[in-house]
């Protein structure tokens, strides 16, 4: 019986390993199909080339709402020049509000302090 090493080749040890990109839409679509009736995680993870752990994980990121449900797009938004009477005049505050999976933060920092708030809102979100 010979073992033969998939793993150990020269082309293999000169180059690092690259990790493998997902897209979002991918990512649906083999859930979707592991939603239909009778459907084998194991089964549609082999048909898409992708290991069944990866799939799994899917699904748990799913459950969470971590996983993105649809691809991220640019929303135009029209900006009023001048105010009408019946808006709510705006804060004298800067709110910012961040949500996470199960927390929300909201944070109100003085409408002068508008650097200051900047600069923490970089250092938070690096």
């Amino acid at each position: 019986m010979n073992i033969m090493h998939t793993m150990a080749s020269d082309a293999r040890t000169t180059q690092s390993p690259k990790r493998r990109f997902y897209s979002p839409e991918l990512k649906l679509q083999v859930i979707g199909a592991c939603a239909q009736p009778g459907a084998s995680i194991a089964g549609v993870a082999l048909q898409h080339g992708i290991n069944a752990n990866i799939v799994h994980r899917w699904l748990r990121e799913q459950r969470q709402g971590v996983l993105i449900n649809r691809p991220q797009t640019f929303v135009p938004v029209t900006l009023n020049s001048a105010p009408q009477s019946s808006a709510p005049q705006p804060a004298a505050d800067i709110r910012i509000e961040v949500r996470r999976v199960n927390t929300t933060i909201v944070v109100h920092w003085p409408l002068a302090g508008g650097a200051a708030c900047a600069q923490w809102l970089r250092e938070c979100l690096q």
